[in-house]
């Protein structure tokens, strides 16, 4: 059993930066790929980037080159920086753990933008 628990969010500025942190649980998360995916009132669930265990990441086209994504195998925990937020990344973030046709959710966290 994996457990996710997501940390890091609250209330920014537009324009601001911010860091989540989502800390697992479980023998597998060296090999797992880790993502987040965040979901707004009223809209589907979007992606918004994923890291393999090599380090090959993916982003959402409405986060590329403002977000980044990282991962510290040793401390088993898959990192979202994300800056020049704007309003429209309002949204509960989900981190997520793909193993093989398994994925395992955290409880999300959510993040504001708004001045």
């Amino acid at each position: 059993q994996v457990q996710l628990v997501e940390s890091g969010g609250g209330l920014v500025q537009p324009g601001g930066s911010m860091r989540l942190s989502c800390a697992a649980s479980g023998s597998i998360f060296s090999i797992a790929v880790m993502g987040w995916y965040r979901q707004a009132p009223g809209k589907q669930r979007e992606l918004v980037a994923t890291i393999t265990s090599g380090g090959t990441t993916n982003f959402g086209d409405s986060v590329k080159g403002r977000f980044t994504i990282s991962r510290d195998n040793a401390k088993n925990t898959v990192y979202l920086k994300m800056n020049s937020l704007k309003p429209e990344d309002t949204a509960v973030y989900l981190c997520t753990s793909i193993y093989g046709v398994r994925w395992y959710w955290g409880q999300g966290t959510q993040v504001t933008v708004s001045s």
